[in-house]
């Protein structure tokens, strides 16, 4: 069967003059349609508006084999799952902060396969593992444990677990070889006595939440699992050994084909590492993708499933070993019990549902995917080899923080000019929504009251559990560096015009027909409320005493004009005029026009932030 067997063939070049035809029509004019059509990611990579079978960089190979393109695992491993009757795919693995056992067992009893356990201060007490893992049996979920400085005493705690019950161990302890011999000595004892268990966790996340770029988590992930290499290696463990105690964790975005590339990437770069070292058939990395905290939004939550489901669906499809969905409501504080069965349905949906873990690599062979792997691996190495030519991830912090910092100011530029356009913050705020709110887990001591619904809870209930991820100390990873969310720009400012008494307004002065300025009000309307700023409009007129005497009833001290081109030459002047005489402090005129009296000009691609900030001090409201 040939899928195109009804359409015409088409060659590129073909393709390019229709492309240029249609461009002109929009006028652009240009030469080149890919260029006009292509952009550039933040490292540099470049995304094309078409491929074709020259674009593939070579062949992926095959699922468990080095470059590891398609996965970690071979065909004879997933085989092996199917007959053994375990669901195809990834490890759901959710993430617990607060003591609480029934909210553990909840979440095994409905769909989660591994834990994920913040064990330290704030979180889950070392002394309560073995309350929190008390009816878990531990040879059949996977525990992940995050630590800090406790890997340790949280190690021989689950050690001693494990022995008190006669049972093995799985999962991972969340230590470090690089940071001292306690990650050392685990890592021996875990290759000795635990096959299923690993000592090591390199959690790249913390470079994402600083404002990094694909390419710089990659290039610190890898640089990072280097130097765990060197410390294990040191201590007696085999390349292969060493290599098989290390997990990597990634953040996946709503970007999916982004993402998609980001872990087939370091897929290959750990298998060069692996090659590097003589034991290329070692290099298959285990990763761990977990849903980004820099893309939530605390305005507008519920758009958070949506980003999760997307960072999801990347993943596995991605090719990740475990999989962490962040509740839509993480980034408020303590999550309640439908946002984390929401989080958790969101896998088994995506695993049962839509038998996404059925395919091996499903985007593997495509052009688009390829090329843009390869380009990614490359842009990391490159940053690799400069962490490692400035001494390694622990000489290099001077460099990582100064590169990540340039990445956080071209996205914080695009996100203010809203190239980077962030739905129900940036794009489509909703001024009348209800601001969910949710008790800090610091505050916490005992586990929230909510409970799930009777049909997909533990007969006990289920109780909250998660929080968002730290980062490391001042000595580990992501060490000196900030964790930022894409959205709060605009989110302070939402919220100063909430703790108003009265919501600040701007007054919208219409001309002509609605057919006339509907399009430029609705444009300056979704800006001034993206920084929480009523508006309200004049209605169809173009007099302008009429618009005047509106925007004196309306009390707002600010007004933008909205209308087409045409209207503008013959009334603009008149009515910002009038409007000066009315008391406005700053008209702005929703265009790239210039006419006496107006001040400034709103358009697609301006500074939003910046229009935004100047109009809070125009209203004396205090930033």
């Amino acid at each position: 069967m040939e899928l195109a067997a009804g359409f015409a063939s088409m060659s590129r070049d073909g393709w390019r003059a229709l492309a240029v035809e249609v461009l002109r029509k929009s006028g652009v004019e240009t030469g080149s349609p890919e260029e006009a059509l292509s952009r550039t990611t933040y490292d540099g990579v470049t995304v094309a508006p078409l491929y074709d079978a020259d674009d593939l960089p070579g062949d992926p190979g095959l699922p468990g084999a080095a470059p590891y393109l398609r996965g970690s695992r071979p065909l004879a491993d997933r085989a092996a799952d199917r007959g053994a009757d375990r669901a195809a795919g990834w490890d759901v693995r959710q993430r617990h902060a607060v003591a609480d056992p029934e909210a553990v067992l909840a979440d095994l009893e409905n769909g989660v396969t591994s834990l994920w356990l913040v064990v330290g201060d704030g979180a889950i007490p070392v002394g309560s593992l073995g309350a929190v893992l008390k009816d878990v049996y531990l040879d059949l979920a996977p525990v992940v444990l995050e630590t800090g400085d406790l890997a340790r005493e949280a190690a021989d705690a689950l050690f001693g677990l494990a022995a008190a019950r006669g049972t093995t161990l799985s999962g991972n302890l969340g230590a470090s070889g690089a940071r001292g011999p306690d990650g050392v000595e685990l890592a021996l004892r875990c290759a000795a006595e635990f096959p299923g268990l690993r000592a090591v966790t390199v959690d790249a996340t913390p470079y994402h939440d600083a404002g990094g770029s694909d390419a710089e988590e990659l290039g610190c992930s890898i640089a990072r699992g280097v130097a765990e290499l060197r410390a294990l290696t040191a201590g007696g463990l085999t390349a292969a050994q060493a290599l098989g105690q290390i997990e990597f964790r990634y953040a996946a975005t709503a970007d999916q084909f982004a993402t998609i590339a980001k872990l087939r990437a370091a897929r290959r770069l750990w298998a060069r590492v692996a090659e590097v070292c003589g034991a290329p058939e070692a290099g298959g990395q285990r990763q761990h993708a977990v849903t980004s905290s820099a893309m939530m939004t605390a305005r507008d939550p519920w758009v958070n499933m949506l980003r999760t489901t997307l960072a999801c669906f990347a993943a596995g499809v991605g090719g990740a070993e475990a999989v962490t969905v962040q509740p839509f409501d993480a980034c408020l504080g303590l999550p309640d019990a439908f946002s984390r069965r929401i989080a958790r349905n969101t896998q088994s949906l995506l695993l049962e549902e839509s038998g996404l873990g059925r395919v091996i690599d499903p985007a593997g062979g495509s052009w688009y995917v390829e090329r843009r792997t390869a380009d990614l691996a490359e842009a990391s190495w490159a940053f690799f080899q400069e962490i490692e030519a400035a001494g390694g991830i622990a000489g290099a912090e001077a460099l990582v923080s100064a590169r990540i910092a340039a990445t956080r100011a071209r996205r914080d530029d695009d996100i203010a000019h809203r190239r980077f356009p962030i739905t129900g913050v940036s794009e489509y705020p909703d001024l009348d929504e209800k601001p969910l709110r949710r008790p800090s887990p610091e505050a916490t001591s005992t586990p929230a009251a909510a409970r799930l619904p009777a049909e997909d809870s533990a007969a006990t209930g289920e109780r909250g559990s998660f929080r968002p991820a730290a980062h490391g100390d001042a000595e580990g990873p992501g060490g000196g560096l900030p964790k930022v969310r894409y959205a709060e720009p605009y989110e302070r400012l939402r919220d100063l015009a909430d703790a108003r008494p009265e919501r600040p307004k701007v007054f919208l002065a219409t001309i002509g027909p609605l057919a006339a300025h509907t399009a430029r009000a609705a444009f300056a309307a979704n800006l001034f409320q993206a920084g929480g700023l009523a508006t309200e409009t004049a209605g169809p007129g173009a007099d302008p005493e009429q618009i005047a005497t509106a925007f004196a009833v309306s009390g707002a001290t600010v007004a933008c004009l909205c209308s087409s081109d045409k209207l503008y030459a013959q009334h603009a002047a008149a009515v910002a005029t009038a409007l000066r005489k009315a008391g406005a402090r700053k008209v702005w005129l929703a265009g790239k026009g210039q006419y006496e009296g107006v001040d400034a000009n709103l358009h697609a691609g301006c500074d939003a932030l910046a229009v935004l900030r100047e109009t809070f001090d125009d209203l004396e409201v205090t930033r």
